[in-house]
């Protein structure tokens, strides 16, 4: 089993783990890259969610041996045989849980944004320096984004059992058998989707595994614990074959319940649907009520000739023919998301057909949708980087030409990918506002009712 990035592994493991939701547990995601996993868990058991920071202490002279590790709440759990064969004395073992401690409270006050610990409905444990969302009779899911050796989530099941917990799970997406075994014997449960018995590392077994950062995580639980009305449950999401102009074509579709509108994301030069940018746009529309299908325009053997990555018109009619195919399952009206060449094939789709309620467009070269600019009538917004300033001159010409309603948002100093620190974040925002303004189920008659095309 292979993952597209940590929302999809979160959301997987959730559907494992549902059979927990009558216990009303605790869900704790090990920082950095199990907090979005976590996230995704706790999302879907409407469960609270927090970081469980743990910090080995390692034996001096030998820091890779562990003899114990602490946690928050002035916990500490010690393997007395290793202080024993390793000669470790009262002031040695003081002195390395007090440095480690440190750097314990340091990355709990980071990760928190010096919010404390929620407390969970029934209560904290007192007594620490601080307080933990573990209350009496609770069952503790901790989630982490895989297992390599396993030491880390060990010591976080001892030291979440040690700061009261009744029963202790562990949630993973991937581990190696190995790991598995021995995890078994200080978690009262481990659930994992994936055991295969050839591991190398927990990456290979995603597509996107890139860091998570610390603002990443404190994004994450400050969207938890903030405001927990606004968290929507997760989409229901499902692996579709999009049928399109003679070719099945591979998908995502996510619909979160009650969606008012759904939007359809045309990659190009290149990307396909795990494209990390337009996936992290994608979550921004579900966490606003839309849903997402997200879907390669072109099939594996296609994209290893460079060519079909602008064959526009191919591209296009692929778009229109997947539109159909949604239409003929989903009421809700429909927008487009183009990425680069897509955003071309989605100005092109939408110049034929409309009842497209909207279209946005990231990076993307309108100028190769050519004299139909002139035809597409859904409200148009063009984001680009103001840094790439090649395709920042192609929008504008391009602009020119939509008779459309229409805008042209520039985010300052972001590059073609938008990879600059809250780049996307900003397109994301954009590209809500955008759809969640222009493409509300109801408000208006379909286009075709009240426009006509022309050329």
């Amino acid at each position: 089993m292979r993952f597209t990035d940590r929302t999809d592994a979160g959301r997987r493991l959730a559907a494992a783990v549902q059979h927990l939701r009558d216990e009303e547990p605790v869900v704790l995601g090990l920082p950095r890259g199990g907090v979005p996993v976590a996230f995704e868990v706790a999302r879907a058991l409407g469960a609270p969610l927090d970081v469980i920071v743990v910090r080995k202490l390692g034996v001096p002279y030998q820091p890779e041996l562990a003899f114990g590790a602490i946690g928050e709440g002035g916990v500490r759990v010690l393997n007395d045989d290793v202080v024993r064969h390793c000669g470790i004395g009262p002031d040695r073992v003081a002195a390395v849980e007090r440095t480690e401690r440190q750097e314990l409270e340091r990355r709990a006050r980071r990760y928190r944004g010096g919010r404390p610990a929620p407390t969970g409905e029934h209560g904290t444990v007192v007594g620490g320096e601080a307080p933990t969302v573990i209350g009496e009779a609770r069952t503790v899911i901790v989630v982490d984004d895989g297992i390599a050796t396993g030491a880390t989530a060990a010591a976080a099941c001892q030291v979440v059992r040690a700061q009261g917990a009744a029963r202790v799970v562990l949630a993973v997406p991937v581990a190696p058998p190995d790991a598995m075994r021995r995890l078994s014997a200080v978690a009262d449960d481990v659930v994992c989707l994936s055991v295969p018995p050839l591991f190398g590392s927990v990456g290979e077994w995603y597509s996107d595994f890139s860091q998570t950062t610390d603002e990443e995580v404190a994004a994450c639980l400050a969207r938890a614990v903030a405001d927990p009305a606004r968290v929507r449950p997760a989409p229901v999401t499902t692996d579709v074959e999009v049928e399109a102009a003679g070719v099945r074509l591979a998908g995502d579709l996510a619909r979160p319940e009650g969606a008012a509108g759904l939007v359809m994301f045309a990659h190009g030069s290149g990307s396909s649907r795990h494209s990390p940018r337009n996936r992290a746009v994608a979550e921004a529309l579900q966490e606003a009520g839309l849903g997402t299908l997200l879907f390669d325009l072109l099939t594996p053997a296609e994209e290893a000739d460079r060519n079909n990555v602008f064959d526009i018109g191919t591209l296009a009619g692929r778009l229109a023919g997947a539109t159909r195919w949604l239409r003929d399952r989903e009421s809700a009206p429909i927008g487009y998301f183009g990425a680069s060449t897509g955003a071309a094939a989605a100005l092109r789709a939408a110049a034929d057909d409309p009842d497209i309620g909207a279209v946005v467009s990231r990076g993307g070269r309108p100028d190769l949708a050519g004299p139909r600019l002139d035809d597409v009538r859904a409200p148009t917004l063009l984001i680009v980087g103001g840094a790439d300033v090649m395709v920042l001159d192609l929008n504008r010409a391009a602009q020119a030409q939509l008779r459309c309603e229409n805008r042209l948002e520039i985010v300052p100093g972001a590059t073609h990918l938008f990879e600059e620190p809250g780049a996307l974040d900003r397109v994301a925002d954009l590209a809500r506002q955008w759809f969640t303004t222009h493409l509300t189920a109801g408000s208006d008659p379909p286009t075709s009712a009240r426009r006509v095309p022309h050329h």
